[in-house]
């Protein structure tokens, strides 16, 4: 089976170009479900493919560490 890659799709709350809130929010958005829903849900899975495909790899291993070490300042 071969890799198809995907980005996010288009989200009218954030038209501009620069899509750093979208990555933020779509972290945000990601550990708020998996919060409610419980790991592994399905309708979580998209918000982490979208976080995925916008947000660089290093912020999302340092927001992860600070979530560990109860510092992240964004709410969850």
């Amino acid at each position: 089976m071969a890799y198809e890659p995907k980005t996010a799709p288009f989200d009218p709350r954030f038209p501009n170009q620069n899509q750093t809130k979208h990555c933020y929010q779509s972290y945000l958005d990601f550990h708020r479900c998996e919060k409610v829903k419980g790991e592994g849900d399905q309708v979580c899975k998209y918000f982490k493919s979208v976080f995925s495909s916008l947000c660089p790899n290093s912020w999302v291993e340092k927001w992860d560490t600070q979530r560990e070490e109860g510092t992240f300042a964004g709410h969850i």
